[in-house]
């Protein structure tokens, strides 16, 4: 049955409390790790604030994110806060709307094929191992750093060329970027939005010249770049150099800051659990890793998916999301106005006890073997099957003491000390390229 909107407009609003003018409750969302739980406490599972200028209502559950998902272009479409859309840029795919959004996920989307994430695998392996020996060396380390820095390399490698990580500057660059991506969107010298800013624009000068540089060169398709300078849209014509700038710089960020808060969930877990981390080694015992791991040899550790799947359902590396909506509707007896936000939460979901018993405990157990465990981005899940296979294969890990595991959630999940950890070698490493 169709509600009209007469009957629509007729139903209450979701209580909830608006906060100051404009800002509303936006830095208690950034500060407050219980911001949700608190409100719910107060208001409900469904509850209305105010941030980024925005009025955004809450709600909570897998019966909530079915309705949103399945009312996407009808009543929902993708957004994100204004910080975002204006620092990932105009030509971004996650900016892009319509048929210019379907066109480009099209041609990106080539990046991802099989083929092309088979030919990154010996490239991604080579850093991941050449991390392992740094940190075999060091044997105590402060790891979410450096798997910030891990990640990034693998990232610009794979979506830039290997020339990329040439430049010591990029990683700090693309770090200032990325912490104005979510920020309050004010114009101010000191603020972090500004110094985002001025990040962006070193960023892409520096893609501006890699560019350049490639477009002289014979067309190779060994990265994403490449394949995006051979890339034609449905009129026959390559992408432009800003197009170019904003889809690679948007590839980073995608392919690095979730998928950073994923391994280091992974590495804080297993490290809790050694049982775990031993039958994982079992499983890859009867394996040959060495030099030849391929995408179809992963296909031969279905326990390591089960663990996979749990760290992302225990730590989603994204706590939730938002759309606006496009018309009034109606969803458990509120009206949800036409013009404003919608968060669903994937955190609080998977934290549902009708959904998964005992959602606190970690139990890869609870997930069968079947093949569908993963359901992130195809590079990302492959880069942690081949970073988690060869820290397996090669250390122990243990968590130091005095140190605070409570998790930092903004903008991803993380340690709040970092993850301080103590590495014993269990093998010989392999010889690598």
């Amino acid at each position: 049955m169709t509600t009209s909107p007469a009957d629509i407009s007729s139903l209450p609003i979701p209580p909830g409390d608006f906060g100051l003018p404009w800002l509303g409750e936006t830095l208690s969302f950034f500060n407050d790790g219980d911001f949700n739980k608190k409100r719910q406490k107060k208001f409900g599972g469904i509850f209305k604030t105010r941030l980024f200028g925005k009025n955004v209502i809450f709600v909570f559950g897998a019966q909530a994110n079915r309705f949103l998902f399945t009312k996407e272009q009808e009543t929902f479409q993708a957004t994100w806060p204004l910080s975002t859309r204006i620092l990932l840029g105009p030509n971004a795919l996650a900016t892009q709307m319509g048929e210019v959004h379907r066109s480009r996920r099209r041609i990106l989307y080539q990046a991802f094929l099989p083929r092309a994430l088979a030919g990154y695998l010996l490239k991604m392996d080579r850093i991941i191992q050449g991390y392992l020996d740094q940190w075999e060396k060091k044997g105590e380390v402060t790891w979410y750093p450096e798997l910030r820095r891990m990640t990034f390399d693998v990232a610009a490698t794979l979506f830039m060329g290997e020339e990329a990580i040439q430049n010591p500057q990029l990683f700090p660059w693309f770090e200032t970027y990325i912490q104005g991506l979510f920020s309050l969107p004010i114009s101010l010298p000191t603020t972090m939005f500004v110094k985002s800013k001025r990040a962006r624009a070193l960023l892409l000068a520096e893609l501006e010249q890699i560019i350049k540089v490639r477009q002289q060169q014979p067309p190779s398709e060994e990265d994403a770049l490449g394949m995006l300078l051979a890339a034609r849209d449905d009129d026959g014509q390559p992408l432009s150099l800003s197009e170019l700038k904003d889809q690679i710089l948007l590839l980073l960020f995608a392919g690095h800051e979730t998928l950073t808060s994923a391994i280091a969930s992974f590495c804080l877990l297993l490290g809790q659990h050694p049982d775990v981390r031993n039958k994982v080694r079992q499983e890859q015992a009867g394996l040959d890793l060495g030099e030849g791991l391929t995408v179809e040899m992963f296909k031969q550790m279905p326990y390591l998916d089960q663990i996979l799947q749990e760290v992302l359902r225990l730590i989603p590396p994204m706590g939730g999301g938002f759309r606006e909506l496009i018309r009034d509707c109606e969803f458990q007896g509120f009206q949800f106005p036409k013009g404003w936000l919608v968060s669903y939460q994937i955190t609080g979901t998977h934290a549902d006890p009708d959904l998964y018993p005992e959602p606190e405990k970690f139990d890869p157990e609870r997930f069968t073997p079947d093949g569908s465990a993963i359901q992130n981005p195809p590079f990302a899940r492959l880069e942690m099957k081949l970073f988690a296979t060869r820290l397996i294969e090669r250390f122990d890990w243990t968590l130091l003491p005095g140190q605070n595991l409570e998790l930092v959630v903004t903008p991803s999940p993380r340690p709040r000390d970092n993850l301080r950890v103590q590495l014993q070698r269990i093998s010989s490493p392999r010889s690598h390229l």
